[in-house]
């Protein structure tokens, strides 16, 4: 039979065991692979990813993890296509942008934003090993 002080005891246990955890994450791994979809590809790495929209591109600068739930958030860059040729040269800005969503087996919901000028793409449905349909700004 346990008495009374080895409960508390065990339960403080699982208590600072459960805080520990929580400090240093969950220990998911970093969500990989190629992503498609319409308007849009993705491809991540255990560090990173880059991404094709239609007439943009952009980065997301770390590991994409999720939560318990599936839901995400990262942070990355936006970068503002134009139509016509590039122009030798030319840099095209590069705007620090929000990312989130939400991945459930193999469909990842997107959504980016710009808050330095309110730009926002999404929601954009992708789904893993899917070749992305992007349509080039002309």
């Amino acid at each position: 039979m346990i008495t009374t002080p080895r409960l508390a005891a065990g339960a403080l246990a699982l208590v600072l065991t459960a805080c520990q955890t929580a400090a240093a994450g969950d220990g998911r791994a970093p969500v990989t692979g190629s992503w498609g979809g319409t308007h849009v590809g993705l491809v991540l790495e255990p560090d990173g990813g880059r991404l094709e929209y239609d007439c943009a591109s952009g980065t997301i600068d770390g590991p994409l993890r999720t939560d318990a739930g599936g839901r995400f958030t990262a942070r990355g860059t936006h970068v503002p296509g134009q139509g016509g040729p590039e122009r030798e040269g030319e840099e095209p800005p590069r705007l620090p942008a929000d990312y989130s969503g939400e991945v459930r087996g193999d469909r990842m919901i997107l959504r980016m934003r710009v808050p330095a000028t309110g730009v926002e793409i999404g929601p954009l449905t992708l789904r893993r090993d899917v070749e992305p349909i992007i349509f080039r700004c002309l």
